[in-house]
């Protein structure tokens, strides 16, 4: 069995996507073919604004939000200490510094109750991210940044075909920044990413700084980067659309299935919790266990691979230790981080696998209690 099952799915697609493939082959634009722009117009139209800005990864797209916001050395970027490194990595690339904010104890997303009091005369931006494919409480995160006048970016790598109140994940800020890498909700055959905004100053310097801060040729206003979408992922994306739709309600039937089976076989394990008028793409199904480490390992002996998302908050990663932020500093994301096990999740997994993984997480804890 695998963690993430993508072989089914290129099954399913196959013919479109080689098709796709094939159009590009032929054509032979693999820079900003015309499958990008195409793309873009699909994704902009499918999250609902005005502008989307493909980009050539997800860390890549935070990294040229940021620069089209002028965050530079010196600035503050409130963001989570549960997230992947990408998050903090991209502000401290800049010689911004991350500021962590605790997550949630019921869902490990930021905690909007906790973000006021860290806001400073140097904080830029606030950076939550929509963990596990889920978004956090935005009606209260924007409410604090339009207070301060300040511009939100969701980190939505993990959340694309998410929705809040009703609008979809990456319409819920100022700038929204979701990953294609392969094993996200909508993933390429490589890594890719894109932006999407309503303001159309902002969407003008992303667009430029993502082709080395041009807007013409050879004419450089600002400085930027190689930050472009190859076409043949382009196509790739493209043809994975056509069965987008379904393969969201497959994963929160996954979900709502696993939930079932856990509650019923191990009642004691915390299964993942969705807030009031919140939808999740489950990136991830996330469990919180004890003793989870020995609980992986009886998991991974007996034929079901598991995960960790993620094993060490940010602010106990050496790259940030400069913080002066030890053991103790955030406690609820330390938690989440002894405690968290993602199991294998996808639209493509059977009820008859789904019946093993968890008839296999019984014994297991039945085995380490």
């Amino acid at each position: 069995m695998e963690f993430i099952d993508l072989k089914t799915q290129y099954r399913d697609l196959k013919s479109s996507i080689n098709a796709r493939i094939e159009r590009v082959l032929e054509h032979g634009q693999y820079i900003m073919g015309p499958e990008v722009a195409e793309l873009e117009t699909r994704l902009a139209e499918y999250v609902g604004v005005k502008h989307c800005i493909s980009a050539s990864s997800g860390t890549c797209t935070l990294l040229i939000a940021m620069m089209a916001l002028g965050i530079g050395r010196g600035d503050e970027v409130i963001t989570t200490p549960f997230t992947f490194i990408s998050t903090g990595e991209m502000i401290a690339l800049l010689g911004a510094t991350p500021v962590f904010v605790d997550v949630d104890s019921r869902t490990g997303n930021i905690d909007p109750a906790k973000i006021e009091a860290v806001i400073t005369p140097r904080t830029r931006a606030i950076m939550p991210v929509s963990l596990y494919g889920q978004c956090p409480d935005f009606d209260v995160i924007n409410a604090i940044a339009a207070q301060y006048g300040l511009p939100v970016i969701e980190d939505a790598a993990q959340s694309f075909g998410a929705a809040y109140k009703g609008r979809r994940s990456c319409a819920l800020s100022t700038i929204g920044s979701t990953s294609f890498f392969p094993s996200k909700p909508l993933g390429a055959y490589g890594d890719g990413g894109a932006l999407f905004t309503d303001d159309d100053q902002l969407a003008k310097a992303m667009r430029e700084i993502r082709v080395h801060g041009q807007d013409r040729r050879y004419h450089h206003p600002r400085i930027g980067l190689n930050g472009r979408l190859d076409t043949l992922q382009a196509a790739v994306l493209l043809a994975k659309l056509e069965r987008f739709d379904w393969e969201v309600e497959r994963r929160i039937q996954v979900a709502n299935h696993y939930d079932n089976l856990i509650s019923a076989a191990c009642p004691d394990v915390m299964t993942p919790c969705i807030i009031s008028g919140a939808t999740s793409v489950f990136a991830q199904y996330t469990l919180q266990v004890d003793l989870r480490d020995e609980l992986s390992r009886a998991l991974n002996e007996s034929g079901v691979p598991t995960a960790v998302h993620y094993p060490v908050p940010l602010h106990l990663q050496p790259a940030f230790s400069q913080l002066n932020q030890g053991v103790g500093t955030f406690p609820v994301a330390e938690a989440w981080a002894r405690r968290v096990l993602s199991l294998p999740m996808g639209p493509d997994i059977t009820e008859a696998q789904q019946s093993f993984v968890v008839d296999a997480l019984r014994q297991a804890l039945r085995s380490i209690a």
